[in-house]
């Protein structure tokens, strides 16, 4: 009995003294990004910064200025830095893969956000649900234009996870629309405002009679707006954007476009923080975990003005 109740205690001991190692805490974040000429990945990082800040967390941030290679550097970089969790957005479906594995080879957590790694997915994947939010933006620019009339796409990077599920979504609407005909899709390497004007001038001129358009990040649907204010066309062409930029909402409130999702970039940014607390911690965390956008119009544009979710 003596030897053992000496066990049971040795065993309540270490198993005391062992909690706080096991359960290490988050100092320092290293948060790769994309490209931070675009408001979207700009909302995101100000709210990890932020989250972090509250919970003393140091953040190093990079930034890959939409190039796959210069990524991969800079988080090869950041890995010697002694960071303990990595938020990371992919600047390309091109060898988006490689930095999940050389921080997974180094013990390392990934926190992926907005883009996932194909074949080499993150510990966690925080992301918008693009499929049903796009579908929502293009099952609106169809209804207004009455269910018919000629379609102009303009797709994001290639390949990436928003092109790739915006497609998906609009693709959906579409089958429900058959008066509707696509006449023209292109891709835009950086999801810019000067790209949608490029391309949309363009197809404006192929197919002058273009009464739809779905740009699949709002930067493109002001890029488009622009053209389609200079080609001053005879008949009204309805533009569906997607992200919920901060200049793009206060251009829908003037009716710039029409209509665009606006995503829960302070949320991501937050999620993302958490989570890489909790698996720095080594708390198990869901593989992919999907957040709602809200169909926002002229009509509800102003409470995201005032409070971007």
């Amino acid at each position: 009995m003596k030897l053992a109740h000496i066990l049971l205690t040795s065993a309540a001991v270490l198993a005391i003294s062992l909690g706080p190692v096991q359960a290490k805490d988050t100092k320092k974040i290293g948060l790769a990004v994309a490209n931070l000429q675009a408001n979207f990945f700009n909302q995101i990082k100000q709210s990890v910064e932020d989250e972090a800040k509250k919970r003393g967390i140091q953040v190093v941030t990079v930034d890959a200025k939409g190039d796959g290679p210069t990524q991969v550097n800079q988080i090869q970089d950041l890995l010697t830095q002694n960071i303990d969790a990595l938020i990371y957005i992919p600047a390309g479906a091109a060898a988006a893969s490689v930095p999940v594995k050389l921080a997974k080879n180094a013990g390392i957590p990934v926190v992926n956000v907005d883009r996932n790694a194909e074949g080499a997915p993150g510990d966690t994947f925080l992301a918008t649900d693009s499929v049903s939010s796009a579908k929502s933006v293009c099952d609106y620019i169809l209804k207004q234009a009455g269910g018919k009339g000629k379609m102009v796409i303009i797709h994001g990077q290639k390949g990436t996870t928003p092109e790739v599920d915006r497609s998906k979504g609009c693709s959906e609407s579409l089958k429900a629309s058959p008066g509707v005909k696509v006449v023209a899709e292109q891709y835009s390497n950086m999801w810019g405002q000067d790209e949608g004007f490029q391309i949309m001038q363009n197809m404006l001129q192929a197919n002058p009679d273009v009464s739809i358009v779905f740009a699949q990040a709002d930067a493109l649907a002001l890029g488009t707006a622009q053209a389609i204010k200079v080609a001053n066309p005879s008949q009204k062409i309805v533009v569906g954007g997607f992200d919920g930029d901060t200049a793009a909402l206060e251009a829908l409130s003037k009716g710039v476009f029409d209509v665009t999702a606006t995503q829960q970039t302070q949320k991501m940014g937050r999620d993302a923080v958490a989570n890489a607390v909790k698996l720095v911690a080594g708390e198990k965390v869901p593989a992919v975990q999907l957040m709602d956008a809200t169909l926002t119009t002229k009509e509800n544009v102003a409470g995201f003005i005032a409070n971007h979710p």
